[in-house]
């Protein structure tokens, strides 16, 4: 079933055609990868389809609805939440603090932050069992500027996660972090979104990340849709390589410099 879909999708600015006619269709429970190099209109894309800005033509349809004009609450109350490039939390509040006022967002609640203290049940068992699955229990009353950057990246999809979508839009939850932490990050996020059958389109330049965790990957160039298909089918696309590596061949995806 196609949880979302874009349908000849369009936003320019300017003489720079950032989306360009996209139509797009995202399954449920897909582990999708978006591709591109710097200025493809991958970003641009989420931004659009979760209402951060508005299409010039086009229309965007989620579980069948069109929400092409629906704002960002309406869409995050329909199913549809991200995360950020540029980690976005509130850091003089603790890890726990940030989780429960996504939950409260969610629920449509107006809290004054005095009144954390004395959260109800429920509200702080939902918070801690979302701590536990992104392995930040142990950080539970750290302030979020104190986290490490890998840290930081997994509170920021947790605080997106709390808002309990169908659908996760993660930019970049690599980026600014080591070899080693890249796949601590991921494998966390992939146990987590597949494990709730969420379905995630990530946007991510680290090749070896995108083979590794996606069902499939769509790749974006110049505002439009290049080449879509399993890790296999992009792997050897040379067209592919070519725009992202700047070089072809078998082994354009393996090679070192």
């Amino acid at each position: 079933m196609n949880l979302l879909e874009t349908i000849n999708l369009k936003k320019y600015f300017g003489e720079t055609h950032a989306v360009d006619n996209v139509s797009l269709k995202i399954v449920e429970r897909e582990f999708v990868s978006l591709v591109g190099p710097n200025g493809a209109g991958k970003t641009t894309l989420v931004n659009v389809v979760s209402a951060l800005l508005r299409p010039d033509s086009g229309k965007v349809l989620f579980k069948g609805d069109d929400i092409t004009h629906a704002s960002v609450p309406e869409r995050v109350e329909a199913g549809i939440a991200r995360s950020f490039q540029i980690v976005n939390l509130f850091d003089d509040l603790t890890t726990f603090d940030n989780v429960t006022l996504a939950i409260f967002s969610r629920q449509g609640k107006t809290r004054n932050l005095a009144a954390l203290a004395h959260l109800d049940h429920e509200v702080s068992a939902e918070a801690d069992t979302v701590l536990g699955q992104f392995n930040l229990s142990g950080k539970r009353n750290e302030r979020a500027r104190d986290l490490a950057q890998g840290e930081r990246k997994l509170l920021d999809v947790a605080l997106a996660y709390a808002l309990k979508p169908r659908l996760l839009f993660l930019d970049e939850p690599t980026s600014g972090v080591s070899t080693r932490d890249k796949g601590q990050i991921m494998d966390t996020i992939a146990s987590v979104v597949r494990g709730e059958g969420i379905t995630a389109v990530i946007i991510e330049h680290d090749m070896d990340v995108v083979f590794k965790y996606s069902d499939r990957i769509v790749v974006m160039h110049q505002g439009a849709i290049l080449a879509q298909g399993t890790p296999d089918a992009i792997r050897n696309n040379e067209q592919v390589a070519m725009i992202l590596l700047g070089s072809s061949g078998p082994d354009a995806f393996t090679r070192k410099d």
